[in-house]
Formats: C-alpha cells, sequence, structure tokens
C-alpha cells in the first residue's frame, strides 16, 4: 500500500526531492503521492520534518 500525506503538510518539498521514483509532485495546498508510481520504499516518510507522511 502506497504512502500518503496528510494535512500536516507544509509543501516544504522535502519529501519530493528525497523520493527515488520521482512519485510525489506539487498538489492543491500539499504534496501528493503517486499511488501507481510508489514502490513503498518509506524514503520520503523518514525524510519529512512534519511526520506528515504515513502508510496509506
Amino acid at each position: 500500500m502506497a504512502y500518503v500525506i496528510t494535512d500536516a503538510c507544509v509543501s516544504c518539498g522535502v519529501c519530493a526531492d528525497a523520493c527515488p521514483l520521482s512519485a510525489i509532485a506539487e498538489g492543491d495546498g500539499k504534496y501528493v503521492i503517486d499511488a501507481d508510481t510508489c514502490v513503498d520504499c518509506g524514503t520520503c516518510a523518514g525524510e519529512c520534518p512534519n511526520e506528515a507522511i504515513v502508510e496509506g
């Protein structure tokens, strides 16, 4: 199951920079993860300074 970005996201972009597959893009008010591209590596969750990324 892909990771998801919660409303705790402040759109800093750290997760997008950390994603090895470029599965994260800027959305409307927060970043979003493309579930079809995400391979559940967890890199983004480990890098998020606000702990806004959780397993979906």
